[in-house]
């Protein structure tokens, strides 16, 4: 019986320690695939490319998707009949709409059927930590979680990664110090912590985040919270910070 195995990476913290230790190991790898959304963080990108010659070397096949339209037609301008009647765009993702995630999972696993349907016994490796038992709990069968086989938890993940020159640096910053998760830049699953770090340094990327806002009428986290009202919380939040020091340096 033929075999054909697939890792599927994000190029986060996670997934490429999985690629680098199957390489590292000599484990099966027939092809490594990647769902490029368009709005990924250029250190992502970056990642991508500093692995792109090893797969080369070892004769892996490597193959990225795109999504059909553009991500932000579908966020902002896609004519959508939803539960609440016509409206143009899915909005924000992330939370219970997740709608890009949805899609970049069709196509993985399309692709993973292609050489099924070709006769293949397929296998796909996810890069699940073993410190996530509830997504490991969830895997089909053909889904394999290298990580979790061997014990390896998110923070062993980053530090291996580390460790073998691997930093996702943009703007002077490591992203996974700014981070929990190196996502989409328009995740909507961001916390106020990680939201107020791409404020603070990454303002390239907060001014984008505005603009989206700006055309549509879900705020990012929730009544109240939008990209907007969450900048100026951000700024009084850090103007009374300054305040207090301030005030300390006098006491």
């Amino acid at each position: 019986m033929r075999e054909y195995y697939i890792a599927s990476v994000s190029w986060g913290k996670d997934s490429l320690y999985m690629l680098l230790r199957l390489m590292e190991e000599g484990a099966p790898l027939n092809e490594v695939a990647f769902y490029d959304t368009g709005m990924e963080f250029q250190a992502i990108y970056d990642i991508r490319d500093k692995v792109l010659p090893t797969l080369a070397e070892r004769g892996i096949k490597y193959t990225e998707f795109h999504t059909k339209r553009p991500f932000l037609y579908d966020m902002l301008e896609k004519p959508v009949n939803g539960k609440n009647g016509f409206h143009l765009g899915y909005s924000w993702c992330g939370g219970c709409a997740r709608w890009g995630t949805a899609g970049k999972q069709q196509v993985l696993d399309a692709n993973a059927k292609k050489y099924a349907d070709s006769g293949y016994t397929v296998f796909q490796y996810v890069g699940i930590a073993a410190d996530e038992p509830k997504r490991i709990e969830r895997l089909p069968p053909q889904k394999i979680a290298p990580l979790a086989i061997w014990g390896v938890a998110e923070a062993e993940c980053l530090q291996g990664c580390y460790d073998r020159g691997f930093e996702w640096k943009e703007s002077g910053f490591r992203l996974y110090d700014l981070l929990d998760r190196v996502s989409c830049w328009c995740c909507a699953n961001k916390n106020l912590k990680e939201l107020r770090n791409i404020y603070v340094h990454l303002p390239e990327y907060w001014e984008r985040l505005k603009e989206i806002q700006r055309h549509t009428d879900r705020p990012m986290k929730g009544p109240g919270k939008s990209a907007l009202d969450l900048e100026a919380r951000f700024a009084a939040e850090i103007a009374c910070e300054e305040e207090n020091k301030q005030l300390t340096l006098f006491t």
